[in-house]
């Protein structure tokens, strides 16, 4: 996919909207993880290398269009400040007097970060008017909010016509990436997927299934595999709706040749407490008042052994309720399973990358994505818009 690059684009001397993605998790003002905001710097730094001022654009959290003091920007300021060593103008609205104001203050080099994007309605209405508004602050637009790409809002798309546009660093390694995975895997391939549901990852596997050799699953949506396979699972979570979309699935991967790796053991507890008393039991002997929370010891090692000598390994969504200690053990042995695979490896959904990063794993993965939803939708093959609209044209 050929996209624009900042190569594509004169910013010397010019203002720069930028489109991140700090969408970071805050506890009580405080900021506990600025892995979305360090994944930013490069971009940024290579913007301030070529003369150009900044005007960062983002949003955080979900306010539908009204102001809430909580989900201001202002932690997310100070904390960019400190990662850059210098200090970076925040604006308290996106395009009023305040905004227009610190974006005709920048001088080439300076950092300046817009509100949050999300508490204009006419964002994610993607709204033409309030488009036209955001991209008078500037003179060229940069997109490296890949985790917002599949979102087709004002600071994604609209204003990425409005004036000459690019992709950022940090949106052009997830394309590489991805666009590797889907476009020329080495083989043999392998798909691992977990996550609570069947019918979240339902479109992934359908994409991917003639494009891997082995696919292997855990979480919350292995149980509807499992039962789908008649084998018991008791109190677990399961789709029931789902059952006939398992079987067909299965069905077509083994018509293709696709090795399908389902837990062979697991652990259970009567409820999701990390104090309650667990058991690990073989799949076919989950009791009626069991509940299935983790996959067990077998499975990962079983599943370690598949991947030894893949040549791709991609991986979305924990193996067991990952946030509950006691139910963290498989999703930990996969993150070290795939860690040391020699081949590529691409890790992308929230608890299989905080996984990876508590193990210190994370520089043994060739790339973790920042995408969420986004990697997901691109891995089922969508057009993302927010992708498509910086997309050279012929």
């Amino acid at each position: 996919m050929a996209i624009r690059t900042l190569d594509d684009l004169d910013v010397a001397g010019k203002r720069v909207l930028v489109r991140v993605d700090y969408n970071v998790p805050l506890d009580d003002g405080r900021i506990t993880d600025d892995t979305r905001i360090r994944a930013t710097l490069p971009t940024i730094q290579a913007l301030r290398e070529r003369g150009a001022a900044i005007i960062l654009v983002s949003h955080l959290g979900r306010p539908k269009g009204k102001v809430r003091d909580e989900l201001r920007l202002a932690p997310v300021a100070a904390r960019l400040g400190e990662l850059l060593g210098q200090p970076v103008k925040y604006a308290r609205d996106v395009v009023g007097p305040e905004a227009q104001a610190m974006a005709a203050s920048l001088q080439p080099g300076e950092v300046g970060l817009l509100e949050n994007v999300r508490f204009e309605p006419g964002e994610e209405a993607n709204d033409a008017d309030f488009a036209r508004q955001l991209a008078s602050l500037a003179d060229c637009y940069v997109n490296d909010a890949f985790g917002a790409a599949h979102r087709a809002h004002a600071s994604t798309t609209a204003v990425a016509d409005l004036l000459p546009s690019a992709a950022g660093l940090l949106m052009q390694r997830e394309i590489a990436a991805l666009t590797k995975v889907l476009e020329s895997p080495e083989h043999p391939a392998a798909l691992i997927l977990g996550g609570a549901k069947v019918s979240d990852k339902v479109g992934v596997i359908e994409h991917l299934l003639d494009r891997v050799d082995l696919l292997l699953l855990g979480g919350g949506m292995a149980n509807t595999f499992l039962k789908a396979e008649g084998l018991p699972v008791g109190r677990s979570l399961v789709e029931d709706d789902k059952l006939d979309v398992a079987r067909a699935t299965l069905d077509r991967a083994r018509e293709r040749g696709v090795t399908v790796l389902l837990p062979v053991d697991v652990v259970v507890a009567p409820r999701l407490e990390n104090d309650a008393p667990t058991r690990v039991v073989p799949v076919e002997q989950v009791g009626d008042d069991d509940a299935i929370y983790d996959i067990g010891p077998q499975t990962v090692a079983r599943f370690a052994e598949a991947l030894r000598s893949a040549r791709t390994v991609v991986w979305n969504g924990p193996m067991g309720v990952f946030e509950v200690p006691a139910f963290a053990s498989g999703t930990r042995g996969v993150a070290e399973a795939v860690a040391s695979c020699d081949g590529f490896t691409l890790i992308g959904g929230g608890d299989s990358v905080a996984a990876v990063e508590q193990m210190d794993l994370a520089d043994r993965i060739s790339h973790i994505s920042t995408g969420g939803g986004a990697s997901l939708e691109f891995l089922e093959g969508k057009d993302l818009p927010g992708v498509a609209v910086l997309r050279k044209k012929d």
